[in-house]
């Protein structure tokens, strides 16, 4: 009698490269936003206090990335390979991603491209056109309607707009 092969721990699930990067680019939106609307608050306006905000906006990046991917990691619960934890981490390259349009902007005021004071309203604009074209692609991608694309659009939309108004009481 031949010996079946034992079947395998099951491999770690691969997240889908269109499920990270809606997952990844939302977050990564928000975060830059509300980070943005947050360090704004306490008078970052200045030149190099706009270099700092892109600066700590980055590492904040990172770190969310870093535990995100550490909490996928271990809640998978499964034997890993060798080199899965850094695989796990690779794969939140969209939440990095998603906030470096908001780094250029504030670096770019940091380094008096433009005005610092006020450019969070032009930071809270792109990352609602983030957000916009995000659940626009994304309901695309499930063969949605246009119509009922742009209306998913113009829901992930209003989550930047929370964090504007938020921002806006705030104050």
């Amino acid at each position: 009698m031949a010996e079946s092969p034992a079947a395998g721990p099951a491999p770690p699930r691969q997240h889908d490269t269109r499920e990270a990067v809606l997952f990844g680019g939302v977050y990564g939106a928000v975060l830059a936003s509300s980070m943005v609307a947050a360090l704004t608050q306490y008078g970052r306006t200045t030149a190099a206090g706009r270099r700092y905000d892109a600066v700590w906006l980055l590492v904040t990046a990172f770190a969310s990335a870093l535990a995100h991917g550490y909490a996928h990691y271990i809640a998978e619960r499964a034997p890993h390979r060798r080199w899965d934890a850094l695989r796990t981490l690779r794969d939140e390259w969209p939440l990095v991603t998603a906030v470096l349009p908001t780094v250029f902007l504030l670096a770019g005021a940091g380094w008096d491209w433009w005005s610092p004071n006020g450019v969070q309203y032009p930071v809270f604009a792109l990352n609602i056109v983030i957000l916009f074209v995000l659940g626009l692609i994304t309901a695309r991608w499930s063969a949605r309607s246009w119509p009922m694309a742009v209306l998913m659009g113009a829901g992930d939309a209003l989550l930047g707009v929370f964090v504007v108004v938020a921002n806006a009481l705030i104050k």
